[in-house]
């Protein structure tokens, strides 16, 4: 590990807490302006994923830091303009057009594997990128399928090569129809300035520690190579020429650094209270979510049902700068459902009334359903605090809706 030299500066655990916070969007005033497009520039990556309750994950990022933005204009933001693609970072994220010659180490590679995920039968990567270039854009359904019995998920052997292709970096998602890719060569797709692998691998390292630091605004080693799934000793290889100040914070154990621009202004500003996917990446690792916010994170989607201890979808509740609670949500026609809702304490109360008002409104939910509290005695002040939040709402900016209340099961 490359030697650490003496901090530059020491921060509270409060202060440390409060610059990831205004790093990612969650203390002071949104940039409205920017809409969209500025969240994914600020964090860099938005992580996709599948599942669906309240709304996808991706659409529920800008949602968290943005308030009640329009879903659709989410969508265009993300696919329209030629503004973003899609890659592996975190995971599998959307990114800032501007990032493409960033990742050009890791399509290198890809590419310099012998295979990848298991033999094509010859011609078909061909004929798949010659297909793009006569036809593109395409779904792999339109590319001759997308599931044919094949080994790997059941993918043909079209959808195999494309995304091989994809990860080379020869082809990108230019968009997605109901979740499913539309494929494109990249030469069309990025704009011929970026279009290009020339960064050395330590060049796209060291860009990316950087951004990763900006976008957290401190973290430690893990913290920082993790947000673009960098290996700790790539890393260490470029921090020294990142820009990133090391610093000490109260109560981490472990060396830390930090964006200049963060440390530059005391962080202050109103506090978001929101329900936050289980995806964002104030929450991405669960360490540093401990250490920064005293709070256990666990995604259970993939939990056996009867092991589940907060429920499917468990959304942390972020309020006055602090993880408060969680809720299990889902819909049910026009209805929010709370299938269960655990607080911090009575304090929580309010904040996760006024939580829940919001995302119904969002998703365009008329009613509020709570099955479950975790602590019974909070059961009815919730219930009379969503109430509150609904009317607050109401009057505060004339959202109208045919009726909201709140069951308790």
């Amino acid at each position: 590990m490359t030697p650490v030299p003496p901090p530059a500066v020491e921060l509270s655990a409060d202060q440390a807490r409060r610059i990831a916070l205004r790093a990612q969007g969650f203390l002071g005033a949104p940039d409205r302006r920017a809409g969209v497009p500025g969240v994914l520039r600020h964090l860099g990556a938005v992580q996709l994923d599948t599942i669906s309750v309240l709304a996808r994950s991706h659409e529920l990022i800008p949602y968290a830091r943005l308030g009640s933005v329009g879903r659709r204009t989410v969508e265009d933001a993300y696919w329209s303009g030629g503004r973003t693609f899609e890659y592996w970072s975190h995971a599998a994220c959307i990114l800032p057009v501007e990032e493409w010659p960033h990742f050009a180490f890791r399509r290198r590679a890809y590419r310099s594997r012998p295979h990848w995920h298991h033999d094509l039968p010859d011609g078909v990567y061909d004929t798949v990128i010659r297909q793009l270039r006569d036809e593109g854009p395409l779904t792999a359904t339109e590319l001759g399928g997308a599931k044919n019995g094949g080994e790997w998920w059941d993918w043909s052997a079209s959808k195999v090569a494309v995304e091989r292709a994809l990860m080379y970096g020869e082809v990108v998602c230019t968009e997605r129809r109901g979740w499913k890719r539309i494929y494109d060569l990249a030469e069309r797709a990025i704009p011929d300035a970026l279009l290009h692998d020339e960064l050395s691998d330590a060049e796209c390292r060291r860009r990316l520690v950087a951004l990763a630091g900006r976008s957290l605004g401190v973290g430690t080693r893990s913290d920082i190579a993790d947000y673009h799934r960098l290996k700790g000793e790539e890393f260490d290889a470029v921090v020294a020429d990142s820009g990133l100040v090391p610093v000490v914070v109260e109560g981490w154990t472990k060396p830390a650094w930090a964006d200049p621009e963060a440390l530059a202004k005391e962080p202050r500003g109103r506090h978001r209270t929101t329900l936050l996917s289980p995806f964002d990446s104030l929450i991405w690792e669960r360490a540093r979510t401990e250490r920064i916010f005293d709070f256990t994170h666990r995604l259970e989607a993939y939990v056996p049902k009867q092991k589940r201890i907060h429920g499917y979808f468990a959304m942390p509740l972020l309020a006055g700068g602090k993880l408060q609670g969680r809720v299990d949500p889902a819909r049910e026609g026009t209805t929010l459902v709370a299938k269960q809702a655990s607080l911090a304490g009575p304090k929580a109360v309010a904040p996760m009334a006024e939580a829940l008002v919001e995302a119904a409104a969002w998703v365009g939910c008329t009613d509020i359903r709570v099955d479950r509290v975790d602590a019974p005695e909070l059961r009815e002040p919730l219930r009379t605090e969503i109430g509150h939040a609904f009317l607050a709402r109401r009057s505060l900016t004339g959202y109208r809706i045919s009726r909201i209340f709140s069951r308790m099961a």
